[in-house]
């Protein structure tokens, strides 16, 4: 053997090791590039888009929104009962009127004739598609019944001039007259003192996004349908906390953007919608026009989706 020359078996050995080496070597790579995949295609599984973060918002503001709206409606604790026909026949309500109003939006809910004509002696529930409807229907509710909070209250104080030229008044054009041939004269619902004390102190803790009114003073056609709600509420005894969280759950589906917003507002707070104390959401800090723009201007408002109008 020359000396320069490595014994076989020498060469071997080392052929074997750099072999177990390169094996090595292509198996960690192929650990490597399998993790590496495995990675990329679970998140992209779990997060298509690539912003997982956004998803998450996108999932906790729908959420939300099912908790402040609820798709399938919320169940009011009124009986209806008659007072829809009621209203028809003493014409407070022109039934030909209504249905000619809403032609243009498609027809009338489909419970509307159980309100109208035949008579609802269930519960009532408010969803976003009749939402409009019950809005119409306890305005006119609320500026016919007989009741001392429209005689006697700010609506007929004479710094005013009378309560003809408010919108709840001048604005109810779907009545057989003048609406202020009906306002404050039909006894459709008569309150004890203590049910008409009940309401007047209810209505004065009231407000509605569009104004900085109380419903106490209902000079526009949410503040007139929400005097008519307490009304029957109170006179079907439902208790005073039960008419805030029912006024709250109402005045959302009337208001669904403007709540959206507080609810969005409580939770960049650490508070939660149902958690919050009804009252106190319905009041100046949050539910007057006032409070409503302080609230506003304090937080990101989700998408606009519905206009709220202070019409029929």
């Amino acid at each position: 053997m020359h000396p320069g020359d490595i014994p076989e078996e020498q060469i071997y050995k080392d052929s074997r090791s750099g072999s177990k080496f390169l094996s090595v070597s292509m198996a960690l790579s192929a650990v490597i590039l399998v993790g590496t995949w495995m990675y990329i295609l679970g998140f992209s599984s779990r997060n298509p888009d690539g912003n997982s973060v956004a998803l998450s918002k996108q999932s906790a503001a729908s959420s939300a929104e099912e908790t402040i709206l609820p798709p399938d409606g919320v169940v009011l604790p009124i009986q209806w009962g008659d007072l829809g026909m009621q209203m028809v026949r003493s014409g407070v309500i022109d039934r030909d009127k209504l249905e000619r109003l809403y032609a243009e939006r498609g027809g009338l809910p489909q419970e509307a004739d159980a309100l109208l004509a035949e008579g609802n002696f269930g519960r009532v529930m408010i969803t976003q598609e009749n939402s409009g409807l019950l809005l119409n229907l306890l305005w006119a509710f609320g500026l016919s019944n007989k009741n001392d909070i429209l005689t006697e209250g700010e609506m007929s104080s004479p710094r005013y001039g009378g309560a003809g030229g408010f919108a709840s008044t001048g604005g109810w054009t779907l009545a057989f007259g003048d609406a202020m041939e009906h306002y404050g004269r039909h006894p459709f619902v008569v309150l004890t003192p203590d049910q008409q004390q009940m309401v007047e102190r209810v209505s004065k803790n009231i407000y509605r996004p569009c104004c900085d009114n109380s419903t106490h003073f209902p000079d526009c056609n949410h503040g007139m349908a929400m005097l008519g709600l307490l009304e029957l509420m109170a006179s079907q005894d439902i208790p005073e906390e039960e008419m805030y969280r029912t006024a709250l759950q109402v005045n959302a589906y009337w208001f669904p953007d403007q709540y959206r917003t507080i609810a969005q507002y409580l939770r960049s707070q650490g508070a939660g919608w149902n958690t919050a104390d009804p009252r106190e959401i319905l009041g100046t800090d949050y539910s007057s026009g006032s409070g409503y723009r302080r609230i506003l201007s304090q937080t990101i408002a989700p998408q606009r989706r519905d206009a709220t109008s202070c019409d029929a």
